[in-house]
């Protein structure tokens, strides 16, 4: 899945930019944390005991360690392009103990073996990739028959608030583009997945004015990494510009952020049978489908 060029991002500043703000990730990471919680809840609803799983875009480490709290004694791979979200992982000694192993790597290039993983969990962590179908390939090459990918991402209503408020100041790219639910679904039939269900939630995050919004932001390295950013600093006249159209969002004295969140899981096929052949996805409201029995 390839997006415009203009919204392309640079892998090298989404890493440096999440480096830089692994020690104040979980401090303003409520979103994460809250859509991660969401997304275990689920696992509660599917007849699955991994004995090894791949937390895909590991961040900080918190949801690699729920999962292995979850499944003992299987084997936990965090993986995540920012080495500096590693070193904090690592730094948790008090579950080091665990069987988990650390890998700085790019989603779209996974360097585990094929059909070494059962469960392969990702939170919001696809629309840091540009090529989505890459990184499907790569999930169900590493998953084993039957094993399940259980992910989220941000859709394309994600942060339109402050979309709208640049795009009256100028007309750079500011907000990365995330893809829509039902392209992510094509996108999993493509790759070879069987039996793909998403559905979307919107959550309001509300913000006393906008240099709060941006900082959260910054504090978990959300930075704009598309090519077609700015190359210069905003300047006080662009940037009041801009917060001057962002009030107008203001609803009950706060202003507004959306978040629309995808929520999917399909399997890798089991062996002799068909993965899907391409022209329905179901779209479930937020709740899970046990695994069919073989």
């Amino acid at each position: 899945m390839s997006v415009e060029t203009e919204y392309l991002l640079h892998k090298t500043r989404v890493a440096a930019g999440f480096s830089a703000a692994a020690g104040s990730y979980d401090a303003h990471a409520l979103l994460q944390s809250t859509v991660a919680a969401r997304m275990l809840e689920r696992l509660d609803l599917v007849r699955l005991q991994p004995r090894r799983i791949l937390d895909l875009g590991a961040g900080t480490g918190v949801t690699a360690r729920a999962l292995g709290r979850r499944y003992h004694g299987a084997r936990v791979f965090a993986l995540d392009i920012a080495l500096g979200m590693l070193r904090q992982a690592r730094r948790r000694r008090r579950w080091l103990r665990g069987r988990h192993s650390y890998l700085c790597a790019d989603a779209e290039a996974i360097p585990l073996a094929p059909g070494s993983i059962d469960l392969v969990f990702s939170n919001l962590m696809l629309q840091w990739c540009n090529a989505l179908d890459a990184v499907l390939d790569c999930c169900r090459s590493v998953l084993s028959p039957g094993g399940l990918l259980l992910f989220s991402t941000l859709g394309p209503d994600t942060l339109c608030e402050l979309r709208r408020a640049w795009r009256a100041v100028d007309r750079y790219s500011h907000v990365s583009a995330f893809i829509d639910m039902h392209d992510i679904g094509d996108a999993l039939i493509r790759a070879g997945f069987s039996s793909p269900v998403l559905d979307v939630e919107h959550i309001v995050m509300t913000y006393p004015d906008v240099r709060a919004l941006v900082t959260d932001l910054k504090k978990i390295g959300a930075h704009n990494a598309t090519t077609g950013r700015p190359r210069t600093l905003t300047g006080p006249r662009r940037w009041q510009r801009f917060v001057d159209a962002y009030e107008v969002e203001r609803v009950a004295g706060r202003l507004p952020a959306t978040f629309e969140i995808v929520y999917g899981h399909a399997w890798a096929p089991l062996p002799g049978t068909r993965s899907q052949d391409g022209s329905t996805v179901s779209a479930a409201p937020v709740h899970f489908l046990p695994r069919r029995k073989t």
